[in-house]
């Protein structure tokens, strides 16, 4: 049975995409640290990012360094957080989270509480931005 991101990534369930190439796919947390809260998965349902095959690992880290690029234009932040922890979803995943101190990553706070039009507008800010961000590989 695919996992709940395989089924967003197939359009089955809505998200609020930032952004996607032909093997990854960038969508905002819809319980988030913080706002502008992404997630990074490679299309490719994998449970366990070190289980990625090396070509497909540095993939997602250099699209993740470009979202990453995108979110730090979009929201005023000091630098964006990453954390792989993986256990909620079967299928790898690259948290990038605005942060402007260490506490700001803890996952325990409680969530942001934002509306559908500010997840959007979030979402459009960060996709806008993406396509200013660049990768050697790409």
């Amino acid at each position: 049975m695919a996992t709940i991101f395989s089924r967003i990534v197939a359009g089955e369930i809505p998200s609020y995409k930032i952004a996607e190439d032909d093997k990854y796919y960038a969508f905002l947390d819809i319980n988030p640290v913080a706002p502008g809260h992404t997630l990074v998965i490679p299309k490719n349902e994998v449970d366990y990012i070190f289980d990625l095959n090396d070509e497909e690992y540095l993939g997602l880290q250099l699209f993740a360094k470009r979202v990453a690029e995108a979110i730090k234009q979009a929201i005023p932040c000091t630098r964006v957080g990453v954390a792989v922890m993986g256990l909620e979803v079967p299928h790898t995943h690259i948290h990038l989270i605005p942060i402007n101190k260490e506490a700001d990553m803890n996952f325990f706070k409680e969530k942001a509480s934002l509306t559908q039009e500010e997840m959007a507008e979030i979402a459009a800010k960060i996709s806008q931005n993406f396509g200013n961000t660049q990768s050697e590989l790409y």
